[in-house]
């Protein structure tokens, strides 16, 4: 057992110094990308293209996210996390500044899609929680997963007014290159986490990676939660990318969207506390269940209510608080369920699930504008998938494998 982070981190790395730098590179990390729905209207508006054209983009970089972090996370629990995410943020810049340079959809999909995606899967919050969590005690683990989240948001509310005003002053080429070298902060935070995937406090039966991920897919509880992180990715692309254009569209101009999805970081920072204390004191499944169907009630209030600034930023903060609070509490089970040793490789193939689902609600919602020339339909779906996963969480088992109770 290792009961000392000194044996997992350099002397300077303290709990401090790892918990700072991953913070930071979350808010850098989230916060670019959760950005890119901003460039929607000005650049199909520049280059003539439709608004499917561009959600297919975004809808590859959350598909190619999710396909590589199951990588990056056994690259991380073998090698640790130093030169994955290293590698990862300058892949996340070069897509990122090779998004000013796009002429067809082709580069569009090549650069915002597949690059960027990439870059965010090695770089993704993911890693750096399963980084964070090693050099603190099995007690804190839920706040820990909770307050990386909430950084991601904080990076969520700076990243949108600041990108949305220099797309208004100075165009949308002007904003990505900004985008681009912010990414590049991320290479020397990355040197602030520990570099060694072994795990304090806990006595693991090393299994091997594969040899978790098979004891994974065969726990009941673990497709479970799989399928019900899929919903969590409907919903949070699909408004992340077509909530600013839809704002536009109402009539309510291109700031309000952009304040509305500052507004869901601000209270996503809240949500995501919340949701880390609630995990360590109450049943993470049961605070998932409510998540979602609260999820639900939430888009069925705003389907139907009349639209105006209040109503828009009203629903941005009630979404903000349910937004990432799902990721303490699904970070949470699989600690709790299967241990931390090999986390990163099984949330990510949990994570996968997730940016399915994000794939699905990006283009989908696209795709169902261009067709209808509305978004009722995808606000439909999102309520219905909403109540779906409130019901499928209800029946997992947060019990530690055997493996784990024998130690």
């Amino acid at each position: 057992m290792i009961s000392d982070y000194r044996l997992v981190a350099k002397s300077w790395q303290t709990p401090f110094v790892v918990l700072l730098g991953g913070c930071l590179i979350s808010l850098v990390g989230f916060g670019a990308r959760s950005s890119y729905g901003l460039y929607l209207g000005p650049m199909t508006l520049d280059l003539n293209w439709t608004r499917e054209t561009f959600a297919l983009a975004m809808a590859l970089q959350n598909l190619f996210w999710g396909i590589c972090l199951p990588l990056a996370g056994i690259l991380v629990d073998r090698y640790g996390p130093l030169w994955v995410v290293i590698g990862g943020a300058l892949i996340y810049a070069l897509g990122t500044f090779g998004m000013t340079w796009v002429e067809s959809s082709g580069s569009l999909y090549l650069a915002g899609g597949i690059l960027v995606g990439t870059g965010v899967a090695f770089t993704s919050f993911s890693l750096v929680t399963a980084a964070m969590v090693r050099v603190v005690g099995v007690q804190r683990r839920s706040l820990v997963m909770g307050l990386c989240t909430a950084a991601g948001s904080l990076g969520q509310v700076l990243y949108s007014p600041i990108t949305q005003g220099m797309i208004s002053n100075h165009g949308w080429s002007s904003a990505l290159v900004v985008t681009a070298v912010s990414v590049c902060l991320i290479i020397p935070l990355a040197f602030m986490l520990p570099n060694d995937p072994r795990v304090r406090d806990e006595n693991v039966v090393h299994t091997g990676s594969v040899g978790a991920m098979r004891e994974a897919f065969a726990h009941r509880g673990f497709l479970l939660l799989t399928a019900g992180f899929f919903v969590c990715g409907f919903h949070v692309a699909f408004i992340t990318v077509h909530l600013p254009v839809y704002v536009s569209d109402l009539g309510l101009g291109s700031m309000v969207g952009a304040i509305a999805i500052s507004l869901i970081g601000i209270f996503n920072i809240v949500g995501s506390l919340l949701s880390g204390a609630f995990g360590q004191r109450f049943s993470k499944k049961c605070g998932l269940s409510s998540i979602y169907a609260l999820r639900a009630v939430t888009l069925l209030v705003f389907l139907v209510a009349p639209k105006s600034e209040l109503t828009i930023y009203i629903f941005a903060a009630t979404m903000g608080l349910l937004w990432l609070s799902t990721v303490p509490l699904t970070a949470g089970i699989i600690a709790q369920v299967f241990g931390i040793r090999y986390m990163a490789t099984l949330y990510g193939f949990v994570f996968l699930s997730h940016q399915i689902g994000s794939f699905i609600g990006v283009w989908m919602g696209g795709y169902i504008y261009d067709l209808t020339g509305s978004y009722d339909l995808m606000w439909q779906a999102g309520i219905i998938l909403g109540l779906g996963a409130a019901f499928i969480h209800l029946p997992i088992n947060e019990q530690p494998v055997p493996r784990l109770q024998a130690e």
